[in-house]
């Protein structure tokens, strides 16, 4: 055995702009925030040698704060917290390219990732692996993203990525192979892709590559301890900040091997440490602006409605797909599950309550479909595979039922108006400008969906739209009523 050392790394991911500290359900006290996450990180820099922060993607969007400052605010909030290394997420790529280039300039801290390219370059979009010296030993850090979460590169025609694990797990090779000559320690993939995938990644990677760890972000997975695949330990921190991975390892330089370690998922909480104040008074410098400009009430509800999953149907989700089947006059419209980031809103609606709740600048586009493509399209989203934290979900509106047989796996029911949705009949459908891109999602290509018809472009921002209708229908009630049922 040759000279070993303890490393603490530190580990969070898809934080979504959640900085403020919120009260623990049942309990009364305080969980979570960048404030006391800070404190917590400072901690444990002051008590350990060799400490390493790392963000696995999704810093940014989920917060009026980081949306009204398109990222800015988030950036010189993370920039505060100091991470050693941060890898890309998909929501990096919401304000768009040209805006993330800019936000990388803001930040102090390197961002990585490996398998994003210029189309025609042959030219990395990013810094593709970081090696840290700590210690005397070498961690090298590669950044990971596919296909599956950059659908809103498509915005982008410049840029590219491998579009699967396959391609990405040989980039991780090509990186690995150009410096095994090096005497690299540590290897670690930063990766935003879902547990999932990270499993099916470990699988693929040569042992020869040398590869230690996966740290992941995407599909907000909790763990009890981390899985270990062709001997790489994986693992991921939930979602927001209300707790932190921490790894305690041991690390022999002889074999380039982890000799050592425990793992553990740490609840940010009261009493864990002290919050950083002064990162606090910065979080409220923007907060106090933000209140400002958003503290109008637009509507009460007749109560809280709620989106506790995104896999599922719920009142809140039934909300928006109706308030925007009025506004375009679509006999259909599928809301994405994951443009509605509160769990809950109401029952009075405050501007910044509803910004936070839908923050997209979106489009909503009109299409006119046959009955045979309509049923393509809920047979597609509603199988059990696209429900697993990293497909694409729908909330659809009133006018809607559909029942999915989970045994037979396939759609065995879809009612339009209470009739059945007949294959040469036509429908118009509302599909936002993501849905459109992205259409592999609803098992249709481009040219499946310009079939029957043209579009038209029926709003150019989805937000301003549902806020209107929601101006407009005061006390108005929801409930989850059946529209997508799994049998």
């Amino acid at each position: 055995m040759g000279v070993t050392k303890k490393f603490t790394i530190l580990h969070s991911n898809d934080m979504h702009g959640d900085f403020q500290a919120e009260i623990n359900a049942g309990k009364g006290d305080l969980i979570g925030g960048l404030a006391l996450l800070s404190g917590y990180i400072n901690k444990v820099r002051k008590e350990e040698e060799n400490v390493l922060f790392v963000i696995a993607g999704d810093m940014l969007q989920g917060s009026l704060i980081d949306s009204d400052y398109k990222g800015i605010s988030t950036m010189e909030l993370m920039n505060y917290l100091a991470p050693d290394v941060v890898t890309l997420g998909n929501h990096e790529f919401d304000y768009g390219l040209p805006h993330l280039l800019f936000l990388e300039k803001v930040a102090n801290f390197p961002i990585v990732n490996a398998n994003l390219y210029v189309k025609g370059y042959h030219k990395r979009l990013m810094k593709p692996y970081l090696i840290i010296n700590k210690a005397g030993f070498d961690i090298m850090f590669i950044g990971i993203i596919t296909e599956k979460v950059i659908d809103s590169v498509k915005k982008d025609s410049l840029i590219s990525s491998f579009i699967n694990l396959e391609e990405a797990s040989k980039e991780v090779g090509v990186i690995t192979d150009a410096y095994k000559n090096d005497d690299i320690d540590l290897t670690v993939l930063l990766t935003h892709i879902g547990y999932d995938s990270d499993i099916e990644l470990a699988k693929i990677l040569k042992p020869e590559w040398g590869v230690d760890m996966i740290i992941g972000g995407h599909s907000h997975t909790y763990l009890e301890k981390p899985a270990e695949v062709n001997n790489i330990l994986i693992a991921q921190a939930g979602v927001g900040t209300n707790h932190i991975g921490r790894f305690d390892i041991v690390v022999d330089d002889d074999t380039n091997s982890i000799i050592d370690y425990k793992w553990q998922l740490i609840p940010i909480e009261e009493g864990i440490a002290e919050p950083d104040a002064r990162l606090a008074d910065y979080i409220s410098s923007f907060a106090s602006e933000v209140d400002r400009k958003y503290n109008s009430i637009i509507c009460k509800f007749s109560e809280t409605m709620t989106h506790p999953k995104r896999e599922i149907e719920t009142s809140l989700g039934n909300l928006f797909a109706d308030g925007l089947a009025e506004m375009s006059q679509c006999d259909v419209i599928l809301v994405g599950s994951g443009s509605i980031r509160s769990k809950e809103l109401g029952p009075v609606v405050t501007l910044k309550d509803y910004r936070a709740c839908y923050p997209y600048e979106d489009s909503l586009n009109r299409f006119t479909v046959t009955g045979a493509n309509l049923k393509r399209m809920f047979a597609e989203f509603m199988r059990a595979e696209n429900r697993n934290g990293e497909g694409e979900c729908y909330q659809v509106n009133r006018r809607i039922r559909a029942v999915y047989n989970e045994n037979a796996r396939e759609l065995s029911s879809l009612t339009f108006d209470g009739k059945p949705v007949e294959d040469d009949s036509l429908y118009t459908i509302g599909l936002s400008g993501y849905a459109v891109l992205n259409s592999k999602y609803l098992g249709l290509t481009g040219e499946d969906l310009l079939a029957a018809g043209p579009s038209k472009v029926v709003a150019t921002k989805i937000a301003d739209v549902m806020e209107e209708y929601l101006k407009s229908h005061q006390n108005i009630a929801s409930k989850v009523e059946g529209r997508l049922v799994y049998a």
